[in-house]
């Protein structure tokens, strides 16, 4: 019998602060999640200026395609003259970033840019 696998899928919230969009995102970003999150984030890039802040404490998994979701939310954010910052504790997320090239495409924090507050996680 084979092993059965579990999974969490992606869960955002967000919330406005000071002009910026706060986006906490947990659990896992992949394949499966890939798609629900770049919709949600192509919302919230579809305005003149955005200020979008995606916070990765607490994402626990991501792949490829998560990648690709972060990579065109930041590429919409600058096309609308906007900026995008990702903010992770990870040091495996940023040894990804080194490998893929991606190091320094990224505005990376280790936790929310002054003077953001910590956001609410709902579930």
């Amino acid at each position: 019998m084979a092993p059965q696998h579990t999974r969490e899928d992606v869960v955002a919230a967000h919330r406005v602060v000071g002009g910026a969009t706060v986006v906490a995102l947990r659990g896992e970003i992949d394949l499966l999640t890939a798609p629900a999150l770049s919709e949600r984030l192509d919302t919230l890039t579809a305005h003149p200026h955005p200020e979008l802040v995606l916070d990765l404490r607490l994402v626990r998994f991501i792949d490829c395609a998560g990648l690709g979701v972060l990579c065109r939310a930041r590429n919409r954010a600058l096309a609308r003259q906007g900026r995008l910052r990702l903010v992770s504790e990870s040091v495996g997320f940023r040894r990804m970033l080194q490998v893929t090239g991606l190091s320094d495409v990224f505005e990376m924090h280790t936790r929310l840019p002054h003077p953001l507050p910590d956001p609410i996680i709902s579930s």
